[in-house]
């Protein structure tokens, strides 16, 4: 089970249904013992009432024994009328004389053969004058008996012992059925345990639930300010939610410290670099300046300037963050915009060796956009290109209409980017490993495709980058194409 609710529900149904069948089996056995026990009560209670009638006859004075024998002898039977009485009892029942033989047998004894009745006598012979209770088969086809033998010691010198007897057919019977009854209801309740625990479990997990998706609307440092609907009650969830909403605060505190330190260093550090920039470009431009200083200073010249493009880069982030960088959107000529940034790029591409071609639909595509964010977006997204293709490779610019929406995308046939590597490519500050190798060649701070991907989500749009190894790389933005004359509505900034 991959889920909690799933997990819940299988342990819930698996401790129903251990639960039922450890009752089907306490029920089975006690009901199989107090069976057993009633139907040894009611033929002990027969065995008793018969031998209380023969007693009861005898000191009254009436005839309990009759026939032509003697005392004990053989030939003799019960009394007719006695005989007649005994006659109502329902199961088997056999008295016999003090000489072992046959006095009476009831009407289920006398069913049976002469040698299945004898192992019945030799039941009687055997208990020797002690009272005697068990289970006998009787063979070959006769049924289970469960018996009691009893010695009738006031009934007269003739009567010996009485047996009595009763099938336990009927109480296997309702035992089989009180089992075929176990396989239909066992399987019937562990399948209404399974939908009682599903809806227990789901019920259980809702609060879970409802706190995943708040949490999962919580997706970057803008949305820290949200916090976790608290259940009532001091349970779990409750603690769990307030545990989150204090780890969530703690974050938002950390968050804002980080970006207004980001924003006030970058701010701060502008007027140096501008200073120093506007020094350096003077001492190159002084007449009379020796030839051997000059690599030193335009060197310190292109530090600078790749000091402050990163200066502004984390400045342009932390006021994005901070939701301080609003988009002026207008009516755009998406169009021209990609021919103005084609045309950069074709200086780019010149200087480093790559061929570049742009595509672009006949007519013009205007949409309400901020025109100097999407010409940031393209630049960054050609200069990636341009630097990342070797000399001889190609370079192309699109843009295309689909369902409503406009795609721009910028294509090359460069090193690529690993399989591992593009979940990150939009990180701040990540460069890919084979592009660190050769940072001299490729310089950058790693903040450009950060900017593109917040400029795509502050639009409303998106970005995706496609890559093989060796094969090139595809990045491409989707923007919403807004009616021209739409009010311009700023977005939230993203990173």
């Amino acid at each position: 089970m991959d889920t909690l609710r799933g997990r819940l529900t299988a342990l819930y149904a698996t401790a129903l249904a251990l639960t039922l069948g450890l009752f089907a089996v306490i029920l089975y056995i006690s009901v199989r013992r107090s069976t057993y026990i009633e139907l040894d009560r009611r033929i002990e209670s027969e065995a008793d009432l018969t031998a209380g009638i023969l007693s009861g006859v005898y000191h009254a004075g009436g005839l309990v024994v009759q026939g032509e024998g003697q005392r004990g002898g053989g030939g003799l039977s019960l009394a007719n009328e006695l005989s007649a009485s005994l006659a109502a009892v329902p199961d088997y029942l056999i008295i016999t004389s003090a000489r072992d033989s046959v006095l009476f047998l009831s009407a289920d004894a006398r069913e049976h053969t002469f040698a299945e009745v004898n192992q019945l006598l030799t039941i009687v012979t055997a208990a020797g004058g002690e009272r005697r209770e068990g289970t006998v088969a009787i063979q070959p086809s006769g049924p289970r008996l469960r018996y009691i033998v009893r010695r009738i010691t006031d009934a007269g010198p003739d009567i010996g012992a009485v047996l009595a007897g009763a099938p336990s057919e009927s109480v296997e019977v309702s035992l089989d059925r009180l089992l075929q009854t176990f396989v239909v209801v066992l399987p019937l309740g562990i399948l209404l345990a399974w939908v009682v625990g599903s809806w227990i479990a789901t019920r259980a997990v809702a609060p879970v639930n409802r706190i995943i998706d708040e949490a999962r609307e919580i997706t970057d440092g803008q949305s820290l300010h949200r916090r976790l609907p608290v259940p009532f009650g001091r349970d779990e969830m409750a603690r769990l939610a307030e545990t989150l909403n204090q780890m969530m605060s703690r974050l938002e505190r950390s968050f804002a410290a980080l970006r207004r330190f980001t924003a006030e260093a970058s701010h701060e550090l502008k007027t140096p670099l501008t200073v120093l920039r506007a020094g350096v470009e003077r001492a190159i431009t002084t007449a009379g300046l020796p030839l051997e200083a000059l690599p030193p200073l335009e060197e310190s010249l292109s530090e600078i300037s790749r000091m402050t493009e990163l200066v502004d880069a984390l400045l342009t982030l932390a006021r994005a963050d901070e939701g301080e960088v609003p988009l002026h959107r207008e009516p755009v000529d998406l169009k021209a915009l990609v021919d103005d940034a084609k045309e950069t790029g074709e200086l780019l591409a010149e200087q480093a060796g790559v061929s570049m071609k742009a595509e672009t639909p006949a007519e013009p595509v205007v949409i309400a956009v901020d025109g100097t964010r999407i010409r940031q977006l393209l630049l960054n997204l050609l200069t990636n290109a341009v630097k990342y293709t070797p000399p001889g490779g190609r370079v192309r610019l699109w843009m295309e209409r689909e369902n409503g929406r406009v795609k721009l995308g910028v294509s090359d046939t460069g090193i690529g980017i690993a399989p591992g590597d593009l979940p990150h490519i939009f990180d701040r500050f990540w460069r890919a490993d084979s592009a660190r190798t050769r940072t001299g060649e490729r310089p950058g701070v790693g903040l450009g495709l950060a900017i593109c991907k917040w400029i795509a989500e502050a639009h409303g749009g998106s970005i995706e980058v496609q890559s093989r190894p060796g094969r090139g790389t595809t990045f491409t933005v989707t923007l919403p194409a807004t009616a021209p004359g739409a009010a311009p509505s700023p977005h939230p900034a993203a990173s």
